[in-house]
Formats: structure tokens, sequence, C-alpha cells
């Protein structure tokens, strides 16, 4: 039987499709480490230029040590006949393929095989190596065409995932002792447009089988925190932790970007959010072009009144095929990169402030054990490093006195 590595490249989407991908598999064996493989299945992020040069750098290293490999994911549209071309890989498969995996790693001779942008899987995932905590994707594709993304043009239009599929799947996890769930996608919170549903109504139904005791969400744009969502935001099962991708705090950069949200209406909104005691984490990207420095003093002194606690921030990297691509004036990479720095120490700064005002017992699931110390995440998504006499991998816990220390929350947890 041969055996197959797989490198996941990118998002928590990714994660999950790696996962429906491995479900498939029937004649071969999955392996933890590549150098015991024979084929490397890549599945590939294109979200920038650079995404690009790290899966074809990785690939360059697996060709090297002579295995066999199909390039599979985002990047199989958007790199893929090149690598095809230039005999990189043995193969390339589409995102609606990941179900015939196992009858095209059976192929003798070199393809492409890249689907459509219109399918979903069927498949249902009931177990996650490795993983203390289960992985939903409830949707594929994205309606925004933002003009700095490329998602859109190797995802697809958005469309969700049948519900009573998702929830099928939430039972079969719960049974097999996961107890937390991450809700992801392209963009989760159009789900249920297609369907006439919605987010909201989704996560309640969810909420209510049993062993279900934390729902985590990936990003949401701004406006879709709709009626049915507010309606969710007092239960305890719901993690105190949104993101919200703001991705700018500058009218005139989101203009350029092409983004549907306001700055005005987002500080609302984010304001009461706060007020509910949500930690609250952003999306945002530094040296778009036409980001000029009186923009940047504007947009820097606007996000300083954002209550957040967390931030995913990036400097702008040029993504072919996209129309902020052509956009000038460009902005200087040592400048984009202070930029970052700066609001990465602003919103660390934040998130120090938020952590000393907590006067309430963190519930915690704990994922791995590093360096002697237990590491978790407790309903704010605030990391947390525990001593503890016993081993509670895997556990969740109740911690009630605990150190706050500048980086990163400590305790140390006896039985």
């Amino acid at each position: 039987m041969k055996k197959v590595y797989f490198k996941t490249f990118g998002c928590r989407t990714n994660i999950y499709d790696t996962q429906i991908m491995i479900q498939n598999l029937k004649d071969f064996e999955v392996v933890e480490s590549e150098e015991d493989a024979q084929i490397v299945v890549v599945n590939s992020c294109t979200v920038t230029n650079g995404a690009d040069s790290g899966v074809r750098s990785y690939i360059n290293g697996v060709n090297k040590r002579g295995a066999k490999v199909i390039l599979a994911g985002c990047g199989a549209f958007s790199k893929g006949e090149d690598l095809f071309k230039d005999k990189k890989v043995f193969g390339v498969m589409g995102h609606s393929e990941k179900e015939n995996i196992n009858s095209l790693l059976h192929e003798k001779t070199r393809f492409v095989e890249m689907g459509d942008l219109n399918s979903l899987e069927k498949t249902i995932v009931s177990d996650y190596l490795g993983k203390s905590k289960a992985f939903l994707k409830i949707q594929e594709g994205c309606n925004f065409r933002c003009s700095y993304c490329i998602i859109p043009y190797v995802r697809g239009d958005a469309r969700s995932q049948d519900e009573e599929l998702i929830l099928d799947q939430v039972r079969k996890l719960a049974l097999n002792g996961y107890g937390e769930f991450v809700l992801t996608g392209t963009n989760i919170g159009s789900y249920g447009q297609d369907k006439k549903s919605s987010l909201g109504n989704l996560v309640k139904r969810i909420s209510q089988i049993r062993g279900v005791r934390r729902i985590r969400l990936g990003s949401i744009e701004p406006i879709q925190i709709d009626d049915s969502f507010r309606e969710i935001l007092d239960e305890p099962w719901l993690e105190r932790h949104l993101h919200l991708a703001l991705q700018h705090t500058s009218e005139e950069m989101l203009r350029l970007m092409r983004r549907r949200n306001n700055v005005k209406r987002d500080l609302e909104l984010f304001e009461e959010l706060s007020s509910l005691g949500y930690a609250l984490g952003t999306d945002f990207i530094t040296g778009h072009p036409g980001e000029s420095q009186e923009v940047w003093d504007e947009a820097y002194e606007t996000l300083k009144k954002f209550p957040l606690t967390h931030i995913h921030s990036f400097v702008y990297s040029k993504r072919d095929g996209t129309p902020s691509a052509t956009m000038k004036p460009e902005v200087r990479g040592d400048i984009a990169k202070q930029r970052l720095k700066d609001i990465e120490n602003l919103v660390f700064e934040k998130n120090y402030e938020f952590r000393k005002t907590r006067a309430e017992s963190l519930d915690i699931l704990v994922e791995e054990k590093k360096d002697g110390l237990f590491v978790g995440y407790d309903q704010f998504y605030n990391k947390i490093l525990i001593d503890s006499n016993r081993d509670i991998l895997k556990e969740w816990v109740k911690i009630d006195n605990y150190e706050v220390k500048r980086d990163v929350n400590y305790a140390i947890f006896e039985v």
C-alpha cells in the first residue's frame, strides 16, 4: 500500500478540505512524515504572490526527494497549469475533485482534473487526526469582489452546505468526543442566503446537539451581523470572541478596496459587541496602493478608537489578476511593514488591557503540550499556559486563578 503525505497551506478551510481528501482515501496509507511518503498531496494557498512562491518552493523540495506531487487547493487554479507544464507536479486537481482523490492517485499518467466551482462535497468528517477541536466547512465561495482578493475566482460564488448534512456531521463528531466546533468557509456570514436560512439559525441548531460545548466562528463581515445573529449573542455556548473583517479604517481605502463596510457603522458595531463582553478581532491590510501618509495617519487614529483584542494583519502583497495589482501609487515595502508593526503593537496593548480587566473564570480547551507546559485557549480566544501535575491534554478545565502576563496568561492547575 503506497503511503501519502498531505501538506496543507493557508486557511482553516484548507484544513477541512485536507480532511475531506483523507476521508475519501481507501487504497493508500496516510503518514505524518513526508519522508515516508511516495506521494505528497499539496493543498495549496494562492491568496498572495508570496503564497504561490511558498508552495512552489515546497514542491521543488519534494521533487528533489523523488516523491510524486499532486497539487490541490486554490493554487491549482492559479498556478496549476504552469507547474504541470514545467513537470513540477504529476497531477493537478480542483476543489470539486476532492472526493475523487482515491481514483486520481491511482492514475498511471499525468493528469489535470480541474472540475468546477459550483459543487459542494457531501463527505461527512467524523474525526480529525491529532486535533482537539473540530472544523466544519459550512459554505464555499464568496459573492464579494474586493479589489485585492483572488479567492472568489478560485473558489467560486457563495453557496451553502446542506443544513442537515452539517448537523449530522456535528452529531458524529460530538459522539467521538469533540466539544468545540469551529465554523469555517470562504465567507461564512453569507451562509443560508441561498437556502432561506442564516448563520444565526444554523449556529442555534448546532448548539442544541448533545455534546456541543463551544462554537467558534471564522471571519464574518460587519454587514453580516443581522437580527438572527444578534439573538444568539447572549448564549453561553458561543465563544466570547468574534472576528469581524475590517481590512481598513479609512473610508478612502475601503472605497479603493471595493469593500462593503463603513467605518462609522463598524465602530458602532464594535462598541456594541464590546459592551456585551466580547473580545474582538479583525483583519487589516497595510500598504495597499493609495495608502498615502495622510490617509494612514487618519486610519491609525481611527483604529485607536476600536475596542480590539486580536488582529490578523498583512502587508499588502500584489496578487496578479486582481484590480489592486494595477493601482497606483504603490506604497514602499519598508513603510508598509512599519505600519503593520504599529497596528500590531497597538492591538497587543489593547489585548493586554482586556485580559487585565477580566474578573471571571476561564473555560479552556487544552490543545497541546509544549516545553513542559499545557497550552489552551479560553472563551475569549486568548492563549494560556498551564503548569499541571497531571495530564490534561485535550481536556476542558476551568481556571479561576491565573497570572496575566504581557504576552500570555499563565496558571498552575493542580488536582
